[in-house]
């Protein structure tokens, strides 16, 4: 599975280089994160220890449908679809329709965080 690279940067941060960008004055780098979380307590929401077994039970048990899931982990079904719907926001997993169903596969397992103090636009 592909790495992730992401980063880290404040909202004010992220409007000025969007911003930037939008104007022409600003051209990302290549291997720059494409995903930005606002800072480190975000991230470690996102990935913590709880969610990192969540997703190690998804690949190893493959699950067909959040229902599967949840009697798989016992989390509760409207927690796990919060969760995932995050996840999937970030690029981490996708949920695809099959059916009734919703299917939640990993996408990503190894994560390359960078961030600065510096300018960032």
């Amino acid at each position: 599975m592909p790495m992730l690279k992401v980063g880290i940067m404040s909202k004010e941060e992220y409007k000025k280089r969007t911003i930037a960008i939008a104007k022409g004055k600003y051209v990302p780098r290549r291997g720059e994160p494409k995903i930005w979380f606002e800072s480190l307590q975000t991230m470690s929401q996102v990935l913590c220890n709880e969610n990192q077994q969540l997703l190690k039970t998804i690949i190893e048990q493959k699950p067909n449908s959040l229902k599967e899931l949840e009697n798989i982990t016992g989390r509760k079904s409207s927690n796990l679809s919060r969760t995932l719907k995050t996840m999937a926001r970030y690029g981490i997993v996708e949920l695809s329709k099959q059916k009734k169903n919703v299917r939640p596969t990993v996408k990503v397992t190894d994560f390359k965080v960078e961030f600065g103090l510096g300018q960032h636009a």
